[in-house]
């Protein structure tokens, strides 16, 4: 009688291991990737800032340089004693930081609502909110202009604010739920223990741990606002009421563009925003995928 012999797995069987010089390999390609596109973003900001200290026949000269030989700060120094100049970046920020604070404010109470209750209609309010997203701006130029003007608000401050609240709310809105939805309830609960209302643990409690999406959502608002053009053109008349975007496009003049004055503005009107990035991205990027979940 003959026995079968158990049959041994041989290391041939197992699947081949990922070598080591394919995925240098992968790496050194994702890296140039990355380099490359990289390159490709930032050459219009570089063409842009090398414009800026130029002057205006130098920047059409042929074959394109750079970095020239004649830099100067004329463009800057026009711009920064130039009353009517500085007023449109003042406009800017009046305009963009109050913007962003009330957004921020009307958010965290509309979002702790749509977060912490059940109550009708909370699902046909979501849709109108999200609906509201996918509406092009344009197609409410007219009338919003005719709401503003019966309102008495044309060429003013709370004009331009209000109608700008109207595109920054439904996305601070769904960001600020997706985020309260992540914070558990049992901290609501804790405090309703100790006798606090639920006003006490949305300002005491939520919002201190919620900084992450309160950061990625106002600079997103501050963005919209800082950078809108369409509505601050529309919705104002005079030149003190004016915001940088208007102003770069006022440089436009009917025989000659100053280019570099136009590219020295739109220098300075990049600095805020690049700023507000720089110093809080880590909050940025925790708030936006932490927000990123249904509502």
């Amino acid at each position: 009688m003959t026995t079968l012999a158990p049959t041994v797995a041989t290391t041939t069987d197992r699947p081949p291991l990922r070598t080591a010089p394919k995925q240098t390999g992968r790496k050194i390609a994702v890296i140039a990737a990355l380099v490359v596109g990289a390159c490709f973003s930032a050459l219009p900001v570089l063409w842009m800032l090398s414009s800026s200290f130029k002057r205006n026949p130098e920047i059409f000269a042929y074959p394109p340089r750079l970095i020239t030989d004649g830099f100067s700060f004329d463009a800057y120094t026009t711009i920064l004693t130039d009353p009517v100049k500085l007023r449109f970046f003042l406009n800017s920020y009046v305009v963009a930081i109050s913007v962003t604070l009330l957004t921020l404010v009307v958010a965290v109470l509309a979002a702790y609502a749509f977060s912490r209750y059940d109550f009708w209609g909370k699902k046909t309010i979501n849709v109108v909110v999200v609906s509201v997203q996918a509406v092009p701006p344009i197609t409410l130029l007219i009338p919003y202009f005719g709401l503003v003007v019966a309102l008495k608000l044309y060429n003013t401050y709370p004009g331009l604010i209000l109608t700008y609240m109207v595109f920054t709310l439904p996305y601070a809105i769904i960001m600020m739920t997706g985020y309260f939805n992540t914070l558990p309830k049992e901290l609501d609960e804790a405090v309703k223990v100790d006798g606090a209302g639920p006003m006490t643990a949305l300002w005491r409690i939520l919002v201190p741990i919620s900084v992450p999406g309160l950061v990625s959502v106002g600079i997103y608002t501050f963005m919209i606002a800082w950078n809108e053009f369409l509505f601050a053109l529309t919705l104002t008349r005079t030149e003190d009421m004016r915001t940088v975007p208007i102003g770069i496009q006022l440089l436009m003049g009917q025989h000659s563009y100053e280019w570099n004055e136009m590219m020295a503005m739109s220098i300075l009107g990049c600095i805020p925003v690049l700023v507000l990035f720089l110093f809080f991205q880590r909050f940025f990027i925790g708030g936006m995928t932490a927000g990123a979940v249904k509502i």
